[in-house]
């Protein structure tokens, strides 16, 4: 029997963890969970926010099943470290940016995909009076370590980095500007993660059928990054003779998207621009309610709906919060583990509810969130939950 490292984390990650699992145990799969501490309150009471000993558990048993966490800017962190733990020098950093770096869990692949019958897909007007609804189905590949999102940065960057970065030309424009008025981030991008998950996203569109493959950056202004993504592709797309390779402008894409988006298949960016894309494409599809995403390493995985941690639901008594995106992220692992039978089963029950049309949750009921949604006729996180399990 497997075990997967449990890591419901903050918010309503608490809430829609353990509705996953029994999705998955009336799907027919069995496993050991194993609680793993991260979050807030371990930030908070710790100083770490991803304790060693979480780390320790994902290491030996390499599969997690995560929920959300709450992440501050710097000064709202420190500020709420416990009293004990005050100026002693503790920085807080996402420990789900965490995980990916210790782990190298570099391809992050994010599924947006329209079930039929949702109302909150995306519709347009056809141009003759009425309206169609296009199909949606693309998947996003996200380069889950390096990018803008990979940590090296600085405030009042030292006297080193500063002459390091005066070699280039470009800097003269900053040089009368006091390094203590100054914060700098890179964005690095190698060759060899830039060729993995370029080579994960062509196997995955060779694999199920996709005719084309996206590549979403910005070459014409950062021209080193962007273009080694680029031109990575265009290597990697000479073995792949059947699918097209496309490329795009983040900024255009974010347009093209809600004009043509059934046309993209796999899209395939940096760490930033693929965080952006997935959360627009997922925008036309239900919204973060049906966002699930794989965060995938050589060894390890994790497997996580890309919502946050919404913590002014969290109190609600009955839970009002739609579950879909952690449970669709649990099949995102059973496919992993090879167990792809009941993650297709549990896929046909959760677009049989949606099609359906009888409960829904009060996002997919365009209704406010709150206390009264369930008077308004939304039902519980847990009555969705049920609703799944019965068309199993």
């Amino acid at each position: 029997m497997r075990t997967i490292v449990s890591l419901p984390g903050d918010g309503i990650g608490k809430t829609v963890l353990p509705e996953a699992i029994r999705v998955l145990e009336a799907a027919g799969f069995e496993a050991n969970y194993l609680h793993g501490d991260i979050g807030w309150d371990f930030w908070i009471k710790e100083g770490n926010a991803l304790p060693q000993r979480t780390i320790d558990l994902l290491a030996e048993h390499k599969i997690g099943l995560f929920g959300a966490i709450t992440s501050k800017p710097k000064d709202e962190a420190t500020k709420e470290l416990s009293s004990e733990l005050q100026d002693k020098g503790y920085v807080y950093f996402s420990p789900i940016v965490g995980l990916r770096q210790h782990f190298n869990l570099d391809i992050c692949t994010r599924p947006c995909k329209a079930f039929k019958g949702n109302p909150l897909n995306f519709i347009r007007k056809d141009g003759k009076g009425g309206y169609e609804e296009p199909l949606v189905d693309a998947v996003v590949f996200r380069q889950n370590t390096e990018g803008m999102y990979g940590g090296i940065e600085w405030t009042n960057p030292p006297a080193q980095v500063r002459e390091a970065l005066e070699t280039h030309p470009k800097m003269k424009k900053f040089k009368d500007v006091p390094s203590e008025e100054m914060a700098i981030s890179t964005r690095i991008v190698s060759k060899n993660a830039t060729y993995r998950i370029i080579k994960a996203a062509f196997e995955y569109a060779k694999k199920h059928g996709y005719s084309n493959v996206t590549v979403c950056e910005k070459p014409n202004v950062l021209r080193e990054t962007s273009g080694m993504f680029l031109q990575t592709a265009r290597e990697i797309a000479k073995d792949y003779p059947g699918i097209d390779l496309w490329d795009t402008n983040i900024d255009a894409q974010m347009m093209w998207l809600t004009k043509n988006p059934e046309v993209y298949g796999v899209i395939v960016s940096e760490n930033m621009f693929a965080d952006i894309t997935s959360d627009g494409f997922a925008g036309l599809v239900g919204g973060l309610g049906f966002a699930c995403s794989a965060n995938v390493g050589d060894e390890v995985a994790v497997f996580e709906p890309t919502h946050g941690s919404a913590p002014k639901y969290q109190e609600l008594n009955p839970s009002i919060v739609n579950p879909i995106a952690m449970i669709l992220s649990a099949c995102m692992m059973l496919d992993h583990i090879d167990e792809s039978e009941k993650a297709e089963k549990i896929r046909k029950a959760i677009a049989a509810v949606i099609e359906e049309g009888k409960v829904k949750t009060y996002d997919m009921m365009k209704i406010r969130g709150g206390a009264s949604a369930i008077d308004n006729g939304a039902c519980t996180t847990q009555q969705m939950t049920d609703a799944i399990i019965a068309k199993l």
